[in-house]
């Protein structure tokens, strides 16, 4: 007998509220910044940091998660990471200067790090193989949704009220996801009590860490900045250092032989293309609008509104369409109408009009969608249950670090264009120019995702044949 249908909806309710809010902060903060730099008296680099330091946190946090869903139950995972968001959301929300306020921000992060991988994980093993599609549609709907309301939300709070009404509205959901927590969330995760490896952690931390920074880095203060190339050398051999020793130990922290599979290093190399693209061009189009246009942070984030909406009715829509016909013509189609709608921003101008660019944003989501869950669910769905953790964790990791990577390098090259732009007479908005060249990139790099995706034979769910996720226990 499966799980009962009202103690899985609760399961799934609990974990989808805390994913949003965890979420919905990776982006809440970018309109907020000119606000708390004029009250705090700190400079816009400095200022950047409450979204750095969030991604870098965060990207530190969800490969140690695959090793914190072996060693602790779902209740305790969920109530301590959801508490540790909490208390990050208060001290932001009452910080008396800029220094407890990015320390709010890191203590958030740290929870909002690990709810991704755990809600990932734990609709995997509560749901039959043949209704994945529909559950991770809801995750899908979480992940496009909530970062894009997230300026659009900032904007009109900070441009009404004061920035820190951003953490007390979101501290109640927090609060209450938690007290729902302790009464009805059950233990659906394997505990295998794995001992702790602190060089495995460190190397980790130092690894994803420094590239995550070394890349943020990159877009803010150039590729060959001494901070810049530093980060990414530690990184990328602390890195090699961790993968050397995860491959040699028994029971690794991470487990890299989830690449073994026959299709998961295509699925994340896709889902890693889109979800460049996804925080690229939610970056790119705001930079357009405002500093470009003059148009105010409020209708930079509503332009982006109804692509959100987009994303969010059709995930469910796409997930449900997913467990009928599988991933392969999903993801083909989806590329598609990525890659189509990707150079359609490659010719904007001074007279572009609003309606145009909330469109084309609307189309390129609704192929995004196509893709980034099925992919990730087919991938998923090829591996043993013991696996599923290190394969979400693995999944994850490898996006935060492109959304990271994908933003430095369209930042990198609008800013270069543009000065290179600026010395040739006859191209009359070298600022344009820059931000249509960062387009061409996104386009290119959907085009290849779209070739990549032909190497996808795996199409039905038809290759693991796994039961249900049977017991759910209270301990």
């Amino acid at each position: 007998m499966g799980v009962p249908s009202y103690k899985r909806s609760t399961i799934v309710a609990l974990l989808l509220a805390g994913s949003f809010i965890a979420i919905l902060n990776q982006t809440l903060m970018i309109t907020a910044i000119p606000p708390i730099m004029k009250e705090m008296g700190v400079t816009a680099n400095s200022a950047q940091w409450l979204t750095t330091v969030f991604m870098l946190v965060n990207g530190i946090m969800i490969p140690v998660s695959a090793f914190l869903l072996e060693r602790f139950t779902t209740r305790q995972l969920f109530i301590s990471a959801m508490s540790v968001f909490a208390f990050g959301t208060l001290v932001a929300g009452i910080a008396p200067n800029f220094e407890v306020l990015l320390v709010g921000r890191m203590i958030q992060s740290a929870g909002a790090g690990v709810m991704l991988p755990l809600m990932t994980t734990v609709f995997l093993m509560i749901f039959p193989i043949n209704k994945r599609g529909a559950a991770m549609g809801l995750i899908g709907l979480v992940i496009s949704f909530a970062p894009a309301i997230g300026p659009a939300l900032s904007g009109w709070v900070t441009s009404n009220y004061s920035w820190r009404l951003l953490f007390f509205i979101i501290l109640p959901i927090a609060l209450i996801d938690i007290v729902i927590a302790v009464f009805v969330l059950k233990n659906v995760t394997e505990v295998t009590k794995p001992k702790i490896d602190v060089i495995s952690i460190m190397f980790s931390s130092f690894g994803f860490g420094g590239l995550l920074y070394g890349f943020t880095a990159a877009g803010n203060y150039g590729w060959l900045d001494p901070i810049t190339v530093i980060s990414l050398v530690v990184g990328a051999f602390s890195l090699l250092l961790f993968i050397t020793r995860q491959l040699r130990l028994k029971h690794p922290m991470l487990e890299f032989r989830v690449f073994t599979f026959s299709i998961f290093p295509f699925a994340v190399i896709i889902g890693m293309v889109a979800f460049m693209g996804l925080i690229g061009v939610e970056t790119l189009v705001p930079l357009y609008m405002q500093n470009m246009r003059e148009f105010t942070a409020f209708e930079a984030g509503l332009a982006l509104l109804p692509g959100a909406l987009v994303s969010g009715i059709m995930s469910p829509i796409i997930g449900r369409i997913f467990d009928k016909i599988g991933a392969r013509f999903l993801v083909m189609i989806g590329l598609t109408i990525m890659t189509a709608a990707s150079f359609a921003f490659i010719n904007l101008g001074p007279e572009t009009s609003f309606a145009f660019l909330t469109i084309m944003y609307a189309v390129r989501m609704l192929g995004l969608v196509m893709v980034l869950m099925p992919i990730q669910t087919a991938a998923l769905n090829q591996l043993p249950k013991r696996l599923i953790p290190h394969g979400a964790a693995m999944d994850n990791t490898m996006r935060m670090i492109a959304a990271s990577v994908g933003t430095a390098i369209l930042v990198t090259v609008m800013t270069t264009t543009t000065m290179n732009a600026e010395a040739r007479p006859n191209i009359a908005y070298p600022d344009i120019h820059g931000a249509n060249v960062a387009f061409i990139v996104v386009a290119v790099l959907s085009f290849i995702a779209l070739l990549a995706s032909f190497f996808v034979k795996y199409s039905k769910q038809e290759e693991v044949q796994e039961e249900p996720f049977e017991k759910v226990t209270n301990n």
